[in-house]
């Protein structure tokens, strides 16, 4: 029987509504998995190529022919703003077969809340964060909740992978089946998986069951991609060089930006006019400071505002405005964003997608041109790289398009090799284990240590802690009074713990920065982390405001808006960067390839990085002398082997080869010292060869906070985490031995 004709005729009605004259390839390998198995299925394909339906197809025609007692599915989405788009799509589908949809986070009545409560049934849709709030504060519903629960569907799985996100989920998952006494299948969807055999075992663990990952053939697909480059300041790199190959731009300017405006941004202005488009950027202050000049640029044309802005910063209300607005088919605007925009929430047909500079990631690429290309339109990126001119006098690693060689090695590594950045799995979730403990005790109540021990250690997450750890644990734990200990022995929450418990803040797992509320009257503009004094302005939802008054104890910052532009500042957000696009990028400066997707200036300034290169070494050689005792360490390193061989230099190097007035960069290491290039290599080698405990490479009396709840555990926990579970190591030592190898 095919895949479309198992459908219910429910389903079977839906397509032929919706004009789809056949299934797609995920489709028909989301029915067979699905029916034909009872094991879990991670379905991988493009975006917009019909995954929900996919997977919700199957599933609502089980539902249709046996009824779940109570929610017989989870959706776990990682963004409200998801949920709500997805909650409309699914409505739309479960409609006619009286299937109820719910959706269950921060911004939903309450009254729709109690009537699932009520009534428990259907698919429900809601956040790890919302579920955690649900276990911590409805545990005693959960049987009745989900006692007849057959699926979860986790959807851009990918984004759950690198962090204790993820492992969050896992645990919620693992707690809720064990509560009301089910085993649902799960279902991870992605757009961008690099590694589907590791995310379909993650995706199992703990549950005895296997993963199908159906191999779906995707027709291949066009790309329109340009990549420029320009310097903020002075001459382009292409002027004057007329004979440079190059791509022509893909489309003809719709405006003319004001004289003087900056290159870069004004071709975005230029080729944004009469289209809708996303601009992408790397960070919320990057964004605000976009929006805030493509603004000036239409008022200095006597233009309407044809820009948005949307952040994790701004208010519900401003993000929900930029989605419904882009939604609209006739609106022609732009809208400037962070990774907000990055995962499948439906803003319409999207012509073409700015990147401004280069992401961090592959998968991001992938993510944000996949929001393009729907339609029937071909996927496409324009970006943006912008870079001040070097000073005459810069030393050789400020010289390099650092930012134009990472581009590249993005758009290479998976065009060449399909390559997406694999799941970091392998890390000691030590922060995550004092959140779950803290959860488990809030939502049980009394229990002796031995059995909260086996109530969140059995986690599959936490197979690496051990028993001596978790004791570790609770001691602190109880010393601290976040944990307290009954006159019978038990244990309950603390009054320390019961503070942390009672914020909101507490379910996520993930890091963030302490924050005012901003205000305008009545509306709320956004949240900041460091509000300045009173008459200061600050620069927020893409405009500027005056500060009238800071609240401290209630947190907000009330504001009036004017005209002007300063710098917004939302906290530290460094980039995490895989070596293996650092290596790519050393390709970039090495070889004589030419790229098809450069455009002129992107083309002059790689000749001219690459001619550099050549005459420094810096593309073949690791050390580079910068003059007398001064070297450049250009080690093609990821994040975190980057930060392991920067304190392996520091801390078992320095004195060997006399190291000093070393400064790190994301790319390059600078510094001085008094041994020879050959001792250099020679000191690191032997050093890398000696069997050391990673704990060495933490500085003295150093307790390096990293995650979110790392603040209330025991030093020895966070610096062993930091040592075993962060540092890459192993990455660290096959550079070095590379380089002992030449």
């Amino acid at each position: 029987m095919s895949a479309f004709d198992r459908y219910a005729p429910f389903v079977k009605d839906y397509i032929y509504a919706h004009g789809w004259e056949n299934l797609r390839a995920v489709q028909v390998a989301a029915a067979e998995a699905i029916f034909g198995t009872d094991e879990h299925v991670l379905l991988t394909a493009s975006t917009a190529s019909g995954k929900t339906e996919a997977a919700f197809f199957p599933i609502i025609t089980l539902f249709s022919e046996e009824p779940p007692t109570s929610v017989g599915c989870i959706y776990i989405g990682p963004l409200k703003a998801l949920i709500n788009d997805q909650f409309a799509r699914l409505n739309d589908l479960c409609r006619t077969a009286e299937i109820p949809v719910w959706h269950w986070h921060g911004d939903v009545a309450q009254s729709h809340k109690a009537r699932l409560i009520k009534r428990p049934s259907g698919i429900l849709q809601i956040t790890p964060e919302s579920l955690e709030a649900l276990l911590l504060h409805r545990h005693a519903a959960i049987p009745k909740l989900f006692g007849d629960l057959r699926f979860v569907v986790i959807d851009e799985v990918h984004s759950l992978l690198r962090g204790d996100r993820g492992g969050q989920t896992l645990c919620l998952i693992e707690r809720l089946s064990r509560i009301a006494g089910v085993s649902p299948r799960r279902i991870g969807l992605s757009a961008t998986i690099g590694d589907p055999a590791g995310t379909g075992a993650f995706l199992a663990a703990g549950t005895g069951r296997g993963t199908v990952v159906p191999r779906i053939e995707a027709k291949g697909s066009k790309w329109r991609i340009s990549m420029e480059h320009f310097y903020v300041r002075d001459t382009q790199a292409a002027e004057g060089k007329d004979e440079m190959p190059a791509l022509p731009v893909l489309d003809a300017p719709t405006d003319t930006a004001p004289e003087h405006a900056d290159p870069g941004l004004g071709y975005i202005f230029e080729h944004t006019r009469g289209k809708k488009c996303l601009l992408f950027v790397n960070s919320r202050e990057e964004c605000e400071a976009v929006t805030t000049t493509l603004r000036a640029y239409c008022e200095k044309r006597h233009e309407p505002d044809r820009f948005l802005i949307h952040h994790g910063n701004l208010s519900a209300a401003f993000r929900e405005t930029a989605e419904e607005r882009m939604k609209d088919e006739s609106s022609m605007l732009t809208t400037c964003t962070t990774a907000t925009l990055e995962l499948g929430i439906d803003i319409g047909r999207l012509e073409r997608a700015f990147q401004i500079d280069a992401p961090w990631t592959v998968s991001s690429f992938l993510q944000r041109m996949g929001r393009t290309g729907r339609r029937e339109l071909p996927p496409e990126m324009w970006f943006v790289i912008r870079e001040d001119a070097p000073d005459p006098r810069a030393l050789l690693p400020a010289t390099i398009p650092w930012k134009l060689l990472q581009g590249i090695a993005l758009v290479q590594l998976y065009l060449e090799e399909r390559w997406v950045e694999p799941p970091r799995l392998d890390r000691l979730p030590f922060s995550l284990l004092y959140h779950q403990t803290m959860s488990v005790a809030a939502s049980c109540g009394e229990l002796s240590p031995r059995v909260l021990a086996e109530r969140v250690l059995s986690l599959h997450v936490f197979h690496r802690i051990t028993q001596e750890d978790y004791r570790t644990l609770l001691r602190c734990l109880i010393m601290q009074d976040h944990l307290q200990q009954t006159e019978r022995g038990g244990l309950i929450v603390g009054l320390a713990g019961e503070r942390v418990i009672h914020s909101y803040r507490f379910y996520g797992v993930f890091q963030e920065n302490e924050e005012y509320t901003v205000r305008s009257e009545s509306q709320e503009i956004g949240t900041i982390v460091a509000p300045p004094p009173v008459g200061e302005k600050i620069a927020i939802a893409g405009h500027v405001w005056r500060v009238l008054e800071v609240d401290r104890k209630r947190r907000l910052v009330y504001c009036e808006q004017v005209k002007g532009n300063v710098p917004a500042y939302f906290g530290e957000c460094p980039g995490d960067i895989h070596t293996k696009i650092l290596e790519r990028m050393r390709r970039v400066l090495r070889e004589e390839t030419s790229y098809p997707y450069l455009m002129k200036n992107a083309a002059a300034r790689l000749a001219q990085a690459r001619d550099t290169a050549r005459h420094s070494g810096a593309a073949t050689d690791a050390l580079i002398p910068l003059g007398g005792d001064m070297y450049a360490l250009l080690p093609w390193l990821g994040s975190y082997a980057f930060l392991a061989l920067e304190r392996f230099l520091r801390i078992r190097c320095a004195e060997r080869i006399g190291l000093r007035g070393a400064s790190m960069r994301p790319y390059f290491m600078q510094f001085s010292m008094k041994a020879s290039p050959a001792e250099f290599f020679r000191a690191l080698a032997e050093e890398a060869a000696k069997d050391f405990d990673p704990m060495e490479l933490l500085y003295p009396g150093e307790v390096p906070l990293f995650d979110k709840y790392d603040e209330y555990l025991p030093e020895e926990l966070v610096r062993r985490g930091f040592a075993h579970g962060v540092l890459d190591i192993a990455g660290m030592k096959r550079r070095v031995g590379e380089w002992a190898e030449r």
